[in-house]
């Protein structure tokens, strides 16, 4: 019982700090910033990874993040999995709104890096605006919810564990990195869907 207060309690401090930070990014007080990491990444690093980082962005689709944790929900056979798919199905509520009413314009067309690897239908909401990333939110919602599930678990060992972590650790960097070296996202929306995947994965955990 004390975790799972502990879960909602940190979970419902994040979201607030998705909620602040969105209102810091709507004031347009990240636009320099934004700017100059997008220009900075796209300068450091070779065009030879423009392949692998869109690679990276159809795997963070929502047709295939939602196959990863049905399947997840599915191998740990528990009913309560639906408030998983309950807090997940927010977040792209919660995106929906943030792309309608932040003010925040995606990158301009000549920043766009972006490769066409695999051509299936993909659900998506067409807006002027890019705040907060889709990719970034899913990406830190399942990726919070394995660490959790993996660290509450008895039967792994410490290296188990540790190699888990870390292969979550680096997946997320780059699928991160790639929204804004692709010219996708700028850095704010990055961070702002992240967070909010985040703060709704630990909620969901505390109902787990």
């Amino acid at each position: 019982m004390k975790q799972r207060l502990k879960f909602f309690i940190s979970g419902g401090l994040c979201f607030l700090l998705f909620v602040g930070f969105s209102y810091l990014v709507h004031k347009n007080l990240f636009t320099q910033f934004d700017f100059d990491t997008t220009v900075r990444l796209q300068g450091n690093i070779s065009r030879r990874f423009d392949g692998i980082f869109s690679l990276f962005s159809d795997i963070g689709t929502f047709e295939v993040m939602s196959g990863v944790l049905l399947i997840l929900l599915v191998f740990l056979k528990k009913i309560r999995g639906i408030f998983a798919l309950g807090f997940f199905g927010l977040f792209h509520l919660i995106e929906i709104y943030g792309k309608f009413f932040v003010n925040h314009l995606p990158p301009p067309e000549f920043m766009l890096r972006t490769e066409k690897i695999m051509n299936f239908p993909q659900f998506y909401v067409r807006t002027e605006n890019s705040y907060p990333s889709g990719h970034a939110g899913r990406t830190g919602f399942i990726s919070v919810l394995i660490g959790l599930i993996v660290l509450r678990n008895k039967k792994l060992s410490r290296l188990q564990k540790t190699l888990i972590l870390g292969f979550l650790i680096a997946y997320d960097i780059t699928m991160f990195v790639s929204r804004v070296y692709l010219g996708e996202h700028w850095a704010t929306d990055v961070v702002g869907g992240a967070v909010l995947g985040v703060s709704l994965g630990i909620l969901a955990m505390a109902l787990l």
